[in-house]
């Protein structure tokens, strides 16, 4: 019988995946039990660790990640064993973990936290690159360095920030939305940070401040070259830094964004002589397209008819989470967006298996104001408030919701530009029933309130606007704002003076 003559490894708590949630987890079990051993199960030799924490305001928050060798989390959490290896089975019915390795673990208490893998338009091309994490992001670059022309796939943050960062390289950015950058920003904000996308010159980049990737350090010969499938940890928001991201033209900037279009077929070269179409330039301002004499190893055919040539393509479209290993023999309820659904305590509809971070969908009832996004923020509160639950099942207590899930709170930095988006800030689920407020100052900042019977429910700021405390506390107040009218937003009155 399989495992005879081998004693499992036990344990009361065990944890699943190495990303910002599952060491969140790790460490906060391992601090509310210090006598007992947290299993911390990852597959990469690195893990991601919050540091730097800075909590903003009642719900906004800021953190860099960093990329360390587990070792340095064991020296700070004697009591966290960590596991390097990938999860082949879960058997929860027998509370047990089969690792890749060959070897068997006994939990009491399981999170799951194996994250996300990027959706590709297309596996197993070679000229589609994925990009989520940072093996993908050098792969990219060491492509970008001899490229003339490639055609970006998404509307995300990091497509957003990808075709900011490329110099010298001709873009076609496909969007299937109107406007850039849509799971942030709506057609307002896209507008007003077009000019820097056409910029020519840069100004200097403010001094950043948060994750610096060190990859170089982490054992590099054990590193087998990122094919798709592999998982690797996401990207932050200044995944780019330090990566340089030219190609060859000398040129700096030159993006042509082709809106609500998908890739409806990749050619390659060969494929595409033999169809005999036509493929089109580079469009130079409004003139006609005319068709392209250059021969490209790879094609992008887009949904609106039109063929570009290019030396490869990005697809950053977004994520799947990585339920895979743990659906087969248990009883898990899946969310519509394929991740294993948790009620209020993060529990799945599987005894003792709680999951967190980008693997899982909300499945209370939510807040008003807060919804899920497969952010690094939200990762680190499921995987902290994750460990509370289990602590408090553990020993028989009754916890409240985190407060953090009352109001959505991101705070970014696109362009250069501070982002805070707040509570429905793209008028998320409220249909025709809200009104939108604007202030918008080119160059320098963006307003966006939402309005939903008179009281605030969502805001985008852009730029240093010093509105998000004042926001957060209308929006989590419910106060009547009707009487303000147009003044809510006018320069010249101090709202913050109001509502202290």
């Amino acid at each position: 019988m399989a495992g005879a003559g081998r004693t499992a490894a036990r344990s009361r708590f065990a944890v699943v995946g190495g990303g910002i949630a599952g060491v969140t987890c790790a460490e906060k079990l391992a601090t509310e039990f210090p006598s007992e051993d947290i299993f911390l199960m990852t597959a990469s030799p690195v893990i991601k660790a919050v540091t730097n924490f800075k909590q903003v305001s009642k719900t906004l928050e800021e953190f860099d990640v960093e990329e360390q060798p587990s070792s340095i989390l064991e020296k700070r959490y004697p009591n966290i064993k960590v596991i390097q290896s990938g999860v082949k089975q879960l058997k929860s019915d027998e509370h047990k973990i089969f690792t890749e390795d060959g070897k068997e673990y006994v939990y009491e208490k399981l999170c799951l936290c194996a994250g996300a893998k990027p959706k590709l338009i297309f596996e197993g091309n070679p000229y589609v690159l994925g990009i989520r994490d940072t093996d993908s992001a050098q792969a990219f670059q060491k492509n970008l360095a001899q490229a003339e022309r490639i055609v970006v796939v998404g509307n995300g943050g990091i497509a957003l920030e990808l075709v900011y960062e490329i110099q010298g390289c001709e873009v076609i950015w496909a969007i299937k939305d109107k406007a850039i950058g849509n799971p942030f920003f709506d057609a307002g904000a896209a507008e007003f940070l077009i000019p820097k996308l056409t910029a020519e010159n840069r100004e200097t980049p403010i001094e950043c401040k948060r994750t610096k990737y060190t990859v170089e350090g982490s054992q590099e010969k054990e590193r087998p070259t990122a094919a798709s499938d592999k998982l690797g940890s996401a990207l932050g928001p200044d995944w780019h830094e330090g990566l340089h991201l030219k190609g060859t033209k000398e040129f700096s900037h030159k993006v042509h964004i082709e809106i609500l279009c998908e890739v409806k077929n990749i050619h390659l070269q060969q494929e595409f002589i033999q169809l005999q179409r036509t493929s089109l330039t580079f469009p130079k301002e409004e003139k006609n397209v005319e068709p392209d004499q250059v021969l490209w190893p790879v094609y992008v055919e887009l949904t609106n008819g039109k063929i570009y040539g290019c030396d490869f393509i990005v697809s950053a479209t977004g994520v799947v989470p990585n339920v895979k290993p743990f659906l087969d023999g248990n009883n898990f309820a899946v969310g519509e967006d394929g991740g294993l659904k948790v009620d209020e305590h993060m529990h799945t509809s599987v005894p003792d298996v709680y999951a967190a971070g980008d693997i899982c969908t909300a499945a209370w009832e939510l807040s008003p104001v807060w919804h899920q996004m497969r952010l690094w923020t939200q990762a680190r509160q499921m995987g902290w408030h994750a460990a509370k639950c289990m602590a408090a099942d553990t020993l028989g207590e009754s916890i409240d919701m985190d407060f953090s899930f009352e109001l959505f709170a991101h705070v970014t930095k696109f362009f250069n530009y501070k982002v805070v988006v707040l509570g429905k800030y793209n008028a998320q689920g409220l249909g025709s029933d809200h009104e939108l407020m604007l202030r918008c100052t080119k160059g320098q900042e963006y307003v966006k309130v939402v309005l939903q019977n008179g009281r605030m429910v969502g805001a985008v700021l852009i730029g240093e606007t010093d509105l998000e405390e004042t926001f957060e506390n209308l929006i989590l107040n419910q106060m009547d704002l009707s009487a303000y009218g147009e003044d809510l937003l006018n320069p010249d009155i101090d709202i913050e003076d109001y509502f202290d």
